[in-house]
């Protein structure tokens, strides 16, 4: 398991979550999809601190998202 695509997969799609979460509580409906994709996300984000043996740590995180950028690219 790439470790470090799920971890960056999360991160995203807990980012792109937030407009949508906003979105539901400024038009007063409840944030289903919002929080559906947000425990998607958080559940990536565990699977991959769980799944890789030393984890991670904060300061690695930007590196390990744009290592995974630049595989994506190349």
């Amino acid at each position: 398991m790439d470790t470090d695509l799920v971890l960056t997969l999360g991160i995203v799609l807990a980012v792109l979550t937030i407009p949508s979460l906003l979105a539901a509580f400024v038009e007063g409906r409840p944030p289903r999809v919002g929080a559906l994709i947000l425990l998607a996300a958080m559940s990536m984000i565990l699977t991959a601190v769980m799944y890789r043996p030393t984890g991670y740590r904060f300061e690695e995180i930007p590196t390990v998202m744009l290592n995974v950028v630049m595989r994506a690219v190349n």
